[in-house]
């Protein structure tokens, strides 16, 4: 991923890049209805209320961001944003809005829509987005369709940084507590598609924005999230035709070789380079005992990853050993400290941090949050109890919903959990969003370092990779954070996780960005 391209002709290769993009799809046919599943049911359909991966698959086709995102090299496309220039300093981001652009309820967009969401909403929300904002001087709206952000330093992320929910801010006027207002449960977007309906258990309706601003777009008339119960029955709906798209999760990692196989389906394990998904398992590091750097260690060795990919995830995963995903560009595997599968040395490490085993063989008991999105999740939790079993470690699973493995984790309500993580294209957001010291006694509703983990040393070379514009510097800063997250073990990666898609050969331009299925499908068609 090249990033010695920022420059002042940002603005015109973005529009060329958006050209490109737009003009394969000229033999597109519009209408149909495109039935999908979505696993778990949402928490809500607001990505800027909630970033899960259910609300975001469902919500980004309702609330357009002000860019997307190239496939493969992830540069930056427009999208609200029609074009933008960078500062010579790296400061200061000038965008130019697209004219005519109107909310779903019939109101205008403006700059004072991107200046509320990313200013003052979407803040409040997400930790990422605080992220953000913490780095932003101040925001100006020189007229109705220009926006300013003025940067207190230099942060080449920022671009990178812009695939979030631009919600209305006429819906919010005079509402005092943003988390709690109305209008985040009305859906009201500027995307491609429209909320028409949500019957809770059963199907969440789309339907086509007629008004949208890329003129013949959307193709599709509708989109039907189906909300099915069990992996068995969502094989069973896609065997039979009832849906069109299966998404990784949706159904157990076992069945996709034989429902690949099926006449008509096609599979793409595309889509995933900008969010970069990585498996977790989640210590809580302010845990006195999972403090000890040993105990972290020995948990990490007691686990079988190559298990958990090639039995659990049926081989869809690649090994890692570090923080940062196989997919990005400031990878350095050569300052990873590995810890391989090896029971003997964990029992060792537990003894040496002196948690010997009693009567029982017992050394201490945690608590298991696992993450619930399904079958293959509650087969990993029982793994993990079964793996810190044989070292003396007793686990006790605490099964809840969404909601409640959100709240637990988010207020460190637990020992070890089950996660998944969007590490995202450039590790000034994930990176640092996932290990710099969180302050306060928790991580709050935003969900930021929810391990718990504080490490001077790498909050240093976060800030500082952060605001380094040479690229080459800053991979030399972030392998240096890579070894010393390595080392440190804050939590256990299991694997660089391989999401397929399978599909019907009938859905067109499904998979065409770096965001995959979490795109806006303002391009998907079904060919008749």
């Amino acid at each position: 991923m090249a990033r010695s391209w920022r420059s002042f002709t940002l603005g015109l290769t973005g529009a060329l890049v958006g050209a490109a993009l737009s003009s394969a799809a000229f033999a597109a046919e519009s209408g149909g209805t495109l039935n999908l599943i979505v696993q778990p049911e949402p928490i809500s359909l607001n990505p800027g209320i909630n970033r899960l991966g259910p609300a975001t698959f469902v919500g980004n086709k309702i609330y357009d961001s002000l860019l997307g995102y190239s496939a493969k090299e992830i540069a930056p496309v427009p999208r609200l944003a029609e074009s933008w220039e960078i500062s010579a300093d790296g400061k200061t981001y000038t965008f130019k809005l697209r004219p005519g652009v109107t909310w779903h309820d019939g109101e205008p967009f403006t700059s004072k829509d991107v200046a509320f969401s990313i200013g003052d909403f979407l803040p409040i929300q997400h930790a990422r987005s605080k992220d953000l904002s913490a780095q932003i001087d101040h925001i100006e709206t020189p007229d109705d369709l220009t926006v300013v952000f003025t940067l207190k330093a230099p942060y080449p992320a920022f671009l990178w940084s812009l695939n979030v929910a631009i919600v209305p801010a006429h819906k919010y006027v005079g509402v005092t507590d943003l988390r709690t207002a109305p209008a985040n449960s009305e859906f009201i977007g500027t995307g491609p598609f429209k909320f028409s309906e949500w019957n809770k258990g059963s199907i969440i309706r789309l339907v086509r924005n007629d008004k949208y601003w890329d003129a013949g777009k959307p193709y599709l008339d509708e989109i039907d999230f189906q909300i099915v119960p069990d992996a068995n029955s969502r094989a069973i709906a896609f065997e039979t035709g009832q849906v069109d798209v299966l998404r990784s999760g949706d159904v157990e990692n076992f069945d996709i070789p034989r429902l690949s196989a099926l006449e008509g389906v096609a599979v793409n394990e595309g889509g995933w380079e900008f969010l970069q998904p990585i498996g977790y398992v989640h210590i809580n590091n302010r845990n006195p005992v999972l403090a000890n750097q040993k105990v972290r260690q020995a948990i990490t060795q007691a686990i079988d990853r190559d298990f958990i990919i090639n039995t659990i995830f049926a081989g869809y995963g690649k090994t890692i050993n570090g923080p940062f995903s196989s997919l990005s560009a400031y990878k350095d595997t050569s300052v990873e400290t590995t810890y391989p599968y090896d029971p003997e040395k964990a029992a060792a490490l537990l003894d040496e941090a002196g948690y010997k085993a009693g009567a029982d063989g017992t050394r201490f008991t945690l608590k298991l949050v696992p993450l619930p999105y399904g079958e293959l999740w509650s087969r990993q939790a029982e793994y993990l109890r079964e793996a810190l079993g044989a070292v003396g470690i007793k686990v006790d699973i605490q099964s809840v919903d969404v909601a409640g493995w959100f709240k637990r984790l988010t207020t460190f309500d637990y020992d070890i959990a089950q996660n998944f993580v969007y590490t995202t294209a450039d590790p000034g957001i994930g990176i640092s969003y996932g290990y710099k010291t969180v302050k306060g006694d928790n991580a709050g509703s935003t969900g930021g370092n929810i391990n718990g983990y504080s490490n001077p040393e790498v909050d240093a070379l976060l800030d500082q990779g952060a605001h380094e514009q040479d690229d080459a510097k800053r991979k030399e800063i972030y392998s240096k954070v890579q070894k010393i997250l390595s080392q440190d073990v804050p939590m256990v990666w299991t694997h660089d996780i391989v999401f397929p898609t399978l599909y019907r050969d009938k859905v067109q331009d499904l998979i065409t960005t770096a965001l995959g299925t979490d795109d806006n499908f303002a391009n998907v068609w079904l060919k008749k």
